[in-house]
């Protein structure tokens, strides 16, 4: 007789990466200057749509823009790019450190500054409650800083980017 044990660990994983990314963002937010009550009030319609869409495989990318809210115009952003079925060793974990480097490399932001969360999702996603098609900022005059990979998730993980005004 044999004992068969599954244990579903992508579903740890989408939980694992939902978390961290919102934990990321918030920290980016915070030590860059800005008030993190506005990701707070809708922690719970990102961490739905996050989780649903890394779950389904449709979630591409997630990222913060910071504007200008008299002009409408990007200040900075940050891009957290999905990366499924990496081969790892079976560890997770999230490089914060890093993180925290660049965001005192890119620099605060004025504290008058706004922010929303934006996600890119694949054609055919399911619809999540709280969530509306969204257009994102000209990056005019903006470089891209690739950082890496931050989060590791066990075959699910992020490669994070922020952008910069370009010299």
């Amino acid at each position: 007789m044999s004992t068969f044990v599954s244990v579903n660990t992508y579903t740890h994983s989408v939980t694992y990466v939902a978390d961290n990314m919102l934990r990321s963002l918030k920290e980016i937010i915070r030590e860059s200057g800005l008030s993190p009550e506005k990701l707070a009030n809708n922690w719970t319609v990102l961490q739905c749509g996050i989780s649903k869409w890394l779950e389904t495989r449709h979630l591409e990318g997630v990222v913060l823009e910071v504007y200008n809210p008299s002009t409408g115009g990007l200040v900075g952003r940050w891009d957290f790019d999905i990366v499924y079925g990496v081969q790892g060793d079976g560890s997770m974990w999230v490089n914060t450190e890093d993180i925290k480097y660049h965001i005192r490399k890119a620099g605060q932001w004025p504290s008058a500054c706004d922010y929303e969360v934006i996600t890119t999702t694949k054609a055919g996603r399911p619809d999540v409650t709280g969530w509306a098609p969204a257009a994102f900022r000209s990056t005019d005059g903006f470089v891209r800083q690739a950082i890496g990979t931050t989060i590791d998730g066990n075959g699910l993980s992020t490669g994070t980017a922020y952008w910069r005004r370009a010299q």
